[in-house]
């Protein structure tokens, strides 16, 4: 080899060194010291999450070198490499996933032009290939100092999370501090993580709050993740340390298809498709006045009973989750007794609409369990537009094409009824148990307005309304009475309603639903 040779390669090989020096530097982060104040707010790195996102060495970084080129205000003077924030993608249990995670070590993670442009190659990467897409929120906001720059960026964020919407899974990991236009961006995504007293989101932060209402209102009261798990419905799960959230992440990434164009994926279960639910038989009371916690029907019904509740904290009053039958991911709307005996509200209904909207846009069947005495009565109810939210509920179930079965444990009164996909709405199929009873309202309810003017008349009229009452049961509520009209397919026994259910949802495995042409429908929002 001659002597230039040999120097090219002694040059190649140094360069070589440099560079897995630098990026060994870079993935280190600024300073020791930064890495620590950030371990001492109870918080970890950036990669120390990616870490516990992705499956063990398969994070790939892209634009791991990047730096703004801002000038003024001292920025000329400080341009870290990835401009606070990590991009690219790897493997949850063997299925590829994209990834953009802020560092909160570099500019407290806010984001400017260059931090911006990285966010968007990543949302375009994951929607090309057809992948899920998950950020990791620990970031102040807009760089003040690179001005309306900065704006744009998000701009560019809240574009590609819409168009996105449906496509690919999107999925928000607050942990750390969202404020102002950077809240947009979780609220357009499916579902949005947060952990307690690290997660916060607001549009105005507190000094603003009292600056131009007077009231004094710490973070975490103006937007804690217990605010917005509880209250708001802006956060959909609560966690109490950040491990404990990326590991149901993972989970929940491990029920979804990787896209709209691919099913969920399907797991071989132990659990047989023929098990007998005997336990159902005692677990409902069969008077519909005594309440009962619905979680533990589904978790008898479901495979191994492992439900994955999707905004548990909100709206108590439905249930909406995750779960599998005979390894096929199902999407379980319910009716929860044991909180407001199951009424629909507005937040019940907003819930459930969003739920059934997205088991609809990746090709999740849904099972609704009912059990419901109607829409919760009240004028703070109508004024706030029961009728409007109402509406988004049933709209969602008369849009969705996926396979769609009814089951009716109980009562199931009014318009609820029909809103909670009932046979009229378009359910493929609807089953109910003997302890069923659909009806225009509760035979209590009914006597009163029907027989109103005799029951007066009557010389005892606590006997005649409890005759009348018998009379409206026995006639027009008993359990036969929807499946001799053809409202419902077929009475069960609650004890093969796992069978049954498994059944069905074979059967309507290949179904397809074709769409009336239009640019999109006008729902009531």
């Amino acid at each position: 080899m001659d002597e230039e040779s040999l120097s090219s390669r002694h040059d190649a090989r140094a360069r070589v060194a440099e560079l897995h020096a630098l990026k060994h530097d870079v993935s280190q982060g600024l300073s020791p010291r930064a890495t620590q104040q950030q371990h001492a707010k109870g918080k970890r790195t950036v990669r120390e999450r990616l870490d516990l996102l992705f499956d063990q060495g398969t994070f790939r970084e892209i634009e791991q070198l990047r730096r703004h080129r801002a000038t003024g205000f001292g920025l000329e003077d400080r341009r870290p490499h990835t401009d606070g924030v990590v991009t690219g993608w790897g493997k949850v249990m063997g299925r590829t996933v994209f990834v953009y995670a802020h560092d909160f070590r570099i500019f407290g993670g806010s984001l400017g032009e260059a931090h911006a442009e990285k966010i968007h190659k990543v949302m375009d990467l994951a929607e090309s290939a057809g992948a899920p897409l998950v950020s990791l929120s620990d970031g102040a906001g807009a760089r003040i100092q690179e001005g309306v720059t900065a704006l744009a960026g998000y701009g560019g964020i809240f574009r590609r999370n819409v168009k996105a919407s449906g496509v690919i899974p999107q999925i928000s990991v607050m942990l750390g501090p969202c404020a102002g236009g950077a809240t947009y961006s979780p609220a357009l995504t499916d579902f949005v993580f947060m952990v307690r007293d690290t997660s916060q989101m607001y549009i105005t932060g507190p000094d603003v709050v009292h600056a131009v209402t007077g009231e004094k209102v710490t973070h975490d009261q103006l937007g804690g993740a217990e605010v917005h798990t509880t209250i708001s419905g802006a956060g959909t799960f609560l966690y109490d340390d950040e491990a404990e959230c990326l590991e149901d992440v993972r989970h929940l990434l491990a029920m979804l298809p990787a896209n709209n164009r691919e099913l969920p994926p399907v797991v071989v279960t132990g659990d047989p498709p023929d098990r007998r639910n005997e336990a159902l038989l005692d677990l409902v009371p069969a008077d519909p006045n005594h309440a009962y916690d619905m979680r533990s029907v589904i978790e008898e019904i479901v495979d191994d009973g492992d439900l994955f509740e999707v905004h548990a904290l909100w709206a108590t009053n439905i249930i909406c989750g995750f779960a599998r039958l005979d390894g096929h991911v199902v999407g379980i709307v319910a009716n929860q007794p044991a909180s407001l005996a199951g009424v629909l509200d507005i937040h019940a209904s907003e819930k459930a609409a969003r739920f059934v909207q997205l088991c609809d846009a990746f090709s999740i069947p849904l099972v609704t369990l009912v059990d419901v005495p109607g829409f919760l009565p009240g004028r703070d109810q109508e004024h706030n537009g029961i009728i409007r939210h109402g509406a988004k509920l049933l709209y969602a179930y008369c849009a969705a094409t996926v396979p769609r079965i009814q089951l009716i444990l109980r009562k199931a009164y009014g318009g609820a009824y029909i809103v909670m996909d009932s046979r009229s709405i378009g359910a493929d199929l609807s089953f109910a148990w003997p302890t069923n009873e659909i009806a225009v309202m509760g035979a209590e309810s009914a006597a009163n307005v029907v027989f109103r003017r005799e029951i007066a008349a009557s010389p005892d009229p606590a006997v005649a309304r409890a005759h009348r009452i018998k009379q409206y049961q026995q006639e027009l509520m008993h359990p036969y009475y929807a499946a001799e009209r053809g409202l419902v397919d077929d009475v069960i026994d609650p004890a093969a309603t796992r069978p049954v259910l498994i059944d069905a949802l074979a059967m309507l495995r290949g179904k397809h639903a074709p769409l009336p042409s239009r640019k999109h429908g006008n729902p009531p929002i």
